[in-house]
Parts: C-alpha cells; sequence; structure tokens
C-alpha cells in the first residue's frame, strides 16, 4: 500500500480507462444460461428453452437480462492499474452490483465499454470504489445496457486528509436505490438447487479466478471449498423473478440491483423470497442448508404480467 501521503483522490476519480470491445456468440449466450441454472431441473422448460435453443437456429436465441454483467468482469484487471490506488487485488470484495437495460440484448454481437469512476468513499479500513461501464453496440452506437460495479479494497482506506471521511459520487441522493426487505410473507418463492460443478460451468463464461475452482485458493481465503461467484448467485435469483413473478417474459426487466451478503457453496440450494411494491420486486436469497441470506436487492420491471 503507498503511503496515504501519497493517495490522490482527485487522481483516482479523474481516470480514464481505455474503451474496450467485446465480442459474443449465441454460444456464449446459450452457455452463460446454463451456467445460472436454466433448464437444470427441466431441459424442455418452455420458460427457459428459448435461452439454449431455438427452431429457427441459434440466431434466434433469446438472451437473458444478467448476461450483461459479464461485460463488467473485465475492469477488475483495470482497476488495479488506477495510479494512486494501491492494493492487494487478493483482498478485493465484489459488494453490489447493478444493471440498467437500456434494449434487449441480441443473440450475438461486438460491445463496446466506455467506463468511468463513479464514486470513491474512505471507510477507514477499507476503500469502496464505485464503477459505471456504458455498453453499445459497436456497429450502430446504440447503448444497450450500464452496469455499475461497487468494489471494496480491504486495506485501502484511511487516506482522507480531514476528520471527515473523504466520500464523492456523481450520482444523486434520489438515485440510490434504498429499500428493506419486507417481514411480511413473500408474494412468491421459488427453490433452485446449485450443482456441486456449477462453479466449473459458470467459470466458461469468463471469470476464470480460482477462488473459484482451486481448493487451496479457497483454503488461502477462508472458505472449505471453492466458492460460487456472486454474479452467478445474482443470475440465479434473477432467472427466479423472471419465472416466478415476469412469468417467463425477461425483456419486462429494465434494472436490477444486487448487494452480496455472503458466499455460496456450489452445490448448495437456493431460496428466493419476492415481494412486491408496485413496479419493484424486493428479494433475498438465503441458503437453505445454512439458512443465511446471501445477497438481497430490487429489480424493476416495466409492467406486471396480466396473469399475476
Amino acid at each position: 500500500m503507498a503511503a496515504k501521503s501519497e493517495f490522490d483522490p482527485q487522481l483516482i476519480i479523474s481516470h480514464k480507462f481505455p474503451e474496450l470491445t467485446y465480442c459474443y456468440t449465441e454460444r456464449d449466450a446459450a452457455l452463460y444460461a446454463l451456467g445460472i441454472g436454466a433448464c437444470s431441473k427441466d431441459a424442455v422448460d418452455n420458460k427457459e428453452l428459448k435461452y439454449v435453443y431455438h427452431p429457427d437456429g441459434q440466431q434466434s436465441i433469446e438472451v437473458l437480462p444478467t448476461f450483461a454483467s459479464l461485460f463488467s468482469g473485465g475492469l477488475q484487471s483495470e482497476i488495479a492499474k488506477i495510479p494512486g490506488l494501491d492494493f492487494d487485488p487478493r483482498l478485493l470484495l465484489h459488494g453490489q452490483q447493478y444493471i440498467e437495460m437500456y434494449k434487449p440484448l441480441p443473440s450475438h454481437g461486438c460491445i463496446l465499454n466506455k467506463a468511468t469512476v463513479s464514486g470513491l468513499h474512505d471507510k477507514g479500513k477499507a476503500a469502496v470504489l464505485e464503477v459505471e461501464i456504458l455498453s453499445y453496440e459497436k456497429e450502430s452506437g446504440v447503448l444497450l445496457f450500464m452496469n455499475r460495479m461497487t468494489v471494496y479494497l480491504r486495506g485501502a482506506g484511511g487516506f482522507s486528509k480531514s476528520s471527515q471521511p473523504y466520500s464523492f459520487t456523481k450520482y444523486p441522493s434520489n438515485q440510490t436505490f434504498a429499500y428493506k426487505i419486507p417481514q411480511s410473507q413473500p408474494f412468491a418463492v421459488f427453490e433452485d438447487c446449485t450443482q456441486p460443478s456449477q462453479a466449473l460451468l459458470y467459470r466458461l463464461s469468463g471469470d476464470y479466478n480460482p477462488l473459484h475452482s482451486d481448493p487451496m485458493v479457497a483454503e488461502i481465503a477462508g472458505f472449505s471449498r471453492p466458492i460460487l461467484h456472486g454474479l452467478c448467485t445474482l443470475g440465479f435469483a434473477v432467472r427466479a423473478i423472471i419465472k416466478s413473478i415476469c412469468r417467463g417474459e425477461q425483456k419486462m426487466i429494465k434494472n436490477i440491483s444486487g448487494r452480496f451478503l455472503l458466499h455460496v457453496y456450489p452445490g448448495e440450494t437456493l431460496i428466493t423470497e419476492m415481494w412486491l411494491e408496485g413496479l419493484r420486486v424486493l428479494y433475498q436469497v438465503k441458503v437453505k442448508e445454512r439458512n443465511r441470506a446471501v445477497l438481497s436487492g430490487v429489480v424493476t420491471l416495466d409492467r406486471l404480467s396480466s396473469s399475476l
């Protein structure tokens, strides 16, 4: 860690990330869907088969909205290159993810990512960094979606120059997504089993962090075995909402927020509880075997299903 006197918050928040291009195919979209559990209970599920197969050909498959989260993954290596932001990459924690959908994702394409630092906060023992990634269809220039990723950099805090902890965000307070999980009975509950090999399948979508595959790395990090990717758990949760609330229509989703609370071990059972507040779905995911909450958040819809 650099000496605190060398830490210049202004240098960090004004950092310019390189523009990055990602191309994907129908195979990538289908592999991702399988990685977050699509068709795992029923290979001919009429609400999910469309993500992996279409009678008109693979070019006609539909894409799950959380597929958009894959395009924020490459930013973690870029965060390590920000001048003056010295931290141990092994101590980076993915705290929150927000996805705003503007257009349905095509089954294949090339995406141009433009990322900026959107927030920086001194939490004493950690620095909290927010990065916004706008993703455009490269050929047309059409804005498809936005990711906002919040990461905790343990050991990088304590850089404030005054008694008031440093805090910067580009978002007005009315653009934050505050919520409280209700104490009432959920509107819907969906139970899904992850497979013991779930992390090994999900990692083929691009996140090869050995924490999710190597037992020795997991042990060093304090886990009894490799853990599931947080964004994989988020994918399971949003799939549950699409099936239970949207009746299989993924295009109803406008935005997704998730706060990662605790790890999941591949093979554990996920119970997604859902509450309706107008067009907002508040949700909480628990691990059945340990009765612990691992993820919570809000999904906003553009309309409600007529069959609800």
